[in-house]
């Protein structure tokens, strides 16, 4: 086991993580269409999510990696087979590569196990699906048709809910996003034709699952590798694996100062990884660096959360705080909302860590990344201008203001 003694060794583990992101390098997987594919392959997921102050969380993330990255390629992968909507921790879209390690799950909700639905309509289901399989894609919004053998007319929610459970059977997949409307078809009409659809065995799915996590994330721990997953036997022969692969000398265990123990690929710390730079990033809340709240306090000592589910009354940061990234540390958050009528972003509390000045930066260093990044993230969510309402600390409210005045 490693002990990290050092700061200078802790900033190196924290490089290997973030790396592992893509969230060092300046185009780690190319540019616009291309890099988005790259991109989602390497994370093994993007988390939807509805909520839209900002920009939405599966396309922020991949502005944050992907240069010239346009929301738009989201749907065009989907479109184009190259991802598919399921559920990985949350919702999510996934690489179309991965579609076989779906397969568990689906099953598992098809032999009765709940996800939402406790109490499936199983008649309304079949109506559903021969609808879909003779009429074309269907949209719960679009049920309106009354149905022999049933009193009155479908209401949205027991379709919506009909759709879902077909959904998450493996019956329907989403063939494509209408808004942010999903629009439902047959499986065998979505599907490409490539796909490998062979279920995988337990031992084909933790060795997925731990390959993937050490992949995009280095620096993994047995509760991040079955992160909200409760299958008791899966997290068994997780923990199997792991040890499996410790004694072959293929991971090495790493103890932080905390007593936290994190597990890397033999050699890791020893690879050349990107250097530090001035870049700032302005991530999502869920951003997958960030997801795993347990794991981003012990690496990084940042203590997130996300306060758009607390009583406003006891919102200490805002009400969509966004992570701050800077030279391989999170040095703050920002609470935002983009009035895209006006075209204005609003920045309504901008919160710098009161550690920032001891990690070497200084004022000029963090306005002038600050002020790259706000550029090209009020691009991204197409806004002309932005507002600057609070800053702490203080002493960086006038210059900042002068600065956003000018863009």
């Amino acid at each position: 086991m490693i002990k990290l003694s050092s700061s200078k060794d802790l900033s190196r583990l924290r490089r290997l993580a973030l790396s592992s992101q893509g969230l060092l390098q300046t185009q780690p997987f190319g540019r616009g269409l291309a890099g988005a594919c790259k991109a989602v392959n390497h994370l093994g997921y993007v988390q939807i999510d509805t909520i839209s102050v900002v920009e939405r969380a599966h396309h922020h993330v991949l502005h944050s990696r992907v240069p010239k990255f346009d929301p738009s390629m989201m749907n065009k992968m989907l479109i184009e087979g190259d991802i598919f909507e399921y559920w990985s921790h949350a919702a999510a879209f996934l690489p179309i590569d991965d579609f076989r390690f779906s397969l568990p799950y689906k099953h598992a909700i098809k032999s009765g196990q709940t996800h939402w639905n406790k109490n499936p309509d199983r008649q309304l289901m079949a109506e559903l699906l021969e609808r879909i399989r003779t009429e074309g894609p269907l949209r719960s919004r679009d049920v309106e048709t009354k149905v022999s053998n049933r009193a009155g007319w479908w209401d949205w929610k027991p379709a919506k809910k009909a759709l879902e459970q077909l959904f998450m059977e493996g019956d329907l997949m989403v063939k494509d996003r209408v808004g942010f409307q999903k629009n439902y078809d047959l499986t065998e009409r979505v599907l490409p034709s490539t796909t490998n659809i062979t279920m995988p065995s337990m031992e084909e799915f933790v060795t997925h699952m731990v390959n993937q996590q050490l992949r995009c994330h280095g620096v993994v721990s047995l509760k991040g590798l079955t992160y909200l997953r409760r299958n008791t036997a899966l997290r068994n022969a997780v923990k199997s694996l792991v040890n499996e692969r410790l004694a072959q000398g293929t991971l090495e265990q790493i103890q932080l100062s905390s007593g936290d123990v994190y597990f890397i690929e033999t050699g890791a710390l020893e690879r050349r990884l990107p250097n530090l730079s001035n870049r700032l990033q302005i991530l999502s809340p869920f951003d997958n660096s960030v997801i795993q709240r347990d794991r981003l306090k012990h690496l990084f000592q940042y203590d997130y959360q996300i306060e758009c589910y607390v009583p406003e009354a006891k919102r200490k940061y805002g009400y969509f705080s966004l992570p701050l990234l800077f030279r391989g540390e999170f040095i703050g958050r920002m609470d935002c909302k983009a009035h895209r009528k006006i075209r204005l972003l609003e920045i309504k509390s901008l919160h710098l860590e009161s550690n920032t000045g001891q990690q070497g930066f200084d004022d000029d260093r963090i306005i002038n990344a600050f002020m790259e990044a706000i550029d090209s993230f009020r691009q991204f969510q197409q806004c002309d201008s932005v507002l600057l309402t609070a800053v702490n600390p203080k002493r960086l409210t006038l210059p900042l203001q002068s600065r956003l005045n000018a863009l």
